[in-house]
């Protein structure tokens, strides 16, 4: 399948702003378990999910610095409502700061996987990358399940939110 240029350089954009919000998001959960909830082994878990979405964060750091793209325009913004998100999930509680995960990462499982269809053998880096990235989501969304992450009575609420969110965010970024 043939690439447009145009096309990945969307990928690559949204994938960075994704990435660097989803260090955003635990940034903001750890700022809270930090400071005001103490919950040790919940702390540890986002340490843990957080060096996955750094590295993939720095991945696409690179690839926008090498293919000279230019990231969304929207970081700030996008920063802000990560650590903001990441923040109000955590006092909601650890159920809530884990569907925050869960929520995040199904989406992306769909995005991920978008892209893979899509990237043919001229792009074989880039898409093992996304390949190798989406497990890592997966895998985080399964730590979230287990760590307590329900979208039973209200928490099917936040999780709408959550995903409608993140889909609006990789809309535009795609773009702008």
């Amino acid at each position: 399948m043939k690439n447009s240029k145009n096309r990945i350089e969307e990928f690559i954009r949204v994938d960075h702003a994704g990435e660097r919000g989803a260090v955003k998001i635990y940034e903001g959960q750890l700022l809270a378990l930090n400071t005001i909830i103490k919950d040790e082994s919940l702390k540890k878990t986002i340490e843990e999910m957080k060096v996955h979405e750094k590295e993939h964060c720095q991945f696409f750091e690179n690839e926008i610095k090498k293919r000279n793209i230019k990231p969304t325009k929207l970081l700030p913004l996008w920063d802000l409502l990560g650590v903001s998100l990441g923040f109000g999930s955590t006092l909601l509680g650890k159920k809530a700061a884990m569907l925050c995960t869960a929520s995040v990462e199904e989406v992306i499982d769909e995005h991920y996987q978008n892209q893979i269809d899509y990237l043919g053998n001229d792009e074989k880096v880039l898409k093992k990358k996304i390949v190798k990235f989406r497990e890592d989501e997966l895998h985080h969304k399964d730590i979230a399940y287990k760590k307590g992450a329900t979208k039973k009575g209200l928490y099917s609420i936040m999780d709408k939110i959550i995903k409608t969110g993140s889909k609006i965010a990789i809309n535009i970024s795609e773009k702008i």
